[in-house]
């Protein structure tokens, strides 16, 4: 059994993985303090309310908080006697190439976007993904990840805006009735969800027309499918991109090692 963690600015997943499917997925908010022993007892807590049995026997890790690493790293040691696999390491080894300039550091939740990507996929892709930051990850025909864009995250603007203007409420996300609101609170949703579309179309197509090429556009993370569903944005979402690439970079390891 495969234990994948996908550490994000503002949450965490855990998943177990049996081979063939996922058994279940939990999420809690990253916090860097968090101790090994607490995040053992949370998992082993809800694995025991859900009746599951798992003999987790491998651990693999993502993670774009690396001060949350370590006591990941000593949560797999102490509670299921494994080294963990941690993606950006040296000793992670990638089935896809990184082409990007000398000297730069590539998030690991965009290098597992982009090997899960092409492995569901194909290449000539862009991801796109509704995390804290909205990226967008492009994908050669050969499956190497050759650069993106980062923009702010909706949820981030959304708060920015709250914050830095005394007079505006803090909103939830959602499409708006109608483009032009009557409130404070259908302008912003408005200016949010609108903006957001136009942001993923113009990219998308300044990509496109760069590489001179047409592209398929997936779309992951958590507002995913409110723009899915809303216009007509995608080719595809998939919900579990992220744990799917963490599945296919520990088993590319395990035939390696």
């Amino acid at each position: 059994m495969l234990l994948a963690i996908d550490c994000g600015n503002t949450n965490t997943v855990f998943s177990i993985w049996d081979g063939n499917a996922f058994v279940a997925t939990w999420r809690t908010a990253t916090e860097w303090q968090r101790t090994a022993d607490q995040y053992y007892v949370w998992l082993s807590t809800l694995m025991e309310f859900q009746g599951i049995e798992a003999d987790i026997t491998d651990v693999i890790v993502s993670s774009t908080v690396p001060r949350v690493v370590f006591n990941l790293r000593v949560l797999s040691d102490r509670y299921f006697n494994t080294r963990p696999v941690v993606v950006g390491k040296p000793d992670c080894l990638l089935p896809i190439d990184v082409r990007v300039d000398a000297g730069t550091a590539v998030g690991p939740d965009r290098l597992v976007n982009t090997v899960a990507g092409y492995d569901k996929f194909g290449g000539n892709l862009i991801v796109v993904d509704f995390g804290t930051a909205t990226t967008f990850d492009v994908v050669e025909d050969d499956g190497a990840y050759v650069g993106g864009v980062i923009a702010p995250g909706v949820n981030l603007s959304l708060e920015a805006l709250h914050q830095a203007a005394a007079a505006l409420p803090h909103v939830d996300i959602s499409k708006p009735q109608r483009v032009v609101g009557t409130n404070t609170v259908a302008c912003m949703q408005s200016g949010v969800f609108w903006g957001y579309v136009g942001l993923v179309k113009e990219v998308c197509a300044r990509i496109k027309a760069e590489r001179d090429r047409e592209m398929k556009v997936i779309s992951t993370g958590g507002l995913a499918p409110l723009f899915q569903q809303s216009v007509d944005l995608f080719d595809a979402f998939e919900d579990d991109l992220t744990m799917h690439g963490l599945t296919v970079i520990h088993k590319y390891n395990k035939e390696k090692s």
